[in-house]
């Protein structure tokens, strides 16, 4: 069984995140969602837990994801569940050269992965969490980056 990993802090998931897992999906038999815990990002606009439940949620149309958290590194999360392929999203050249990076560190600390690259849709591709989180802290309309199970635990005073 060939099972992939997209991880990130998806605080939010947006909908650029749901297109890259949508396309992700079709190249893998098991696909996990990882929450990965960011030290660096110091005020989540969800807890974890909240984002899980959110992407769960956003993701329920897809048969083969699971949604899952992890605090580690993403070889030891990988090596655990037997994942060899890392999928990630490029928006433009500076992710690139960042992703780039992280895939040598990766396959160097476990040579049976393999990251893959999917290019962003055109039309997400200036979309990012961060980008969100400052939209909402200004209370700047979010509806067309984020899925309806975000906008609405936003309206609901969620985070």
């Amino acid at each position: 069984m060939k099972t992939g990993i997209y991880a990130g802090s998806f605080d939010p998931i947006t909908l650029g995140h749901i297109d890259i897992i949508e396309r992700a999906s079709k190249m893998v038999d098991l696909l996990l969602v990882c929450v990965m815990f960011n030290p660096n990002k110091k005020s989540p606009l969800f807890e974890i837990e909240q984002r899980l439940d959110l992407i769960e949620k956003s993701l329920i149309h897809i048969d083969n994801v699971k949604v899952d958290k992890h605090s580690g590194l993403l070889v030891d999360y990988a090596k655990k569940n037997n994942a060899t392929i890392n999928i990630r999203g490029l928006r433009g050249t500076v992710d690139f050269d960042y992703e780039m990076q992280m895939a040598q560190v990766n396959r160097t600390l476990y040579k049976n992965m393999e990251t893959i690259f999917i290019i962003s849709n055109p039309k997400y591709s200036f979309i990012s969490s961060s980008v969100v989180r400052e939209l909402v802290i200004f209370n700047g309309k979010v509806d067309d980056f984020v899925p309806k199970t975000v906008l609405e635990a936003l309206s609901n005073g969620f985070h």
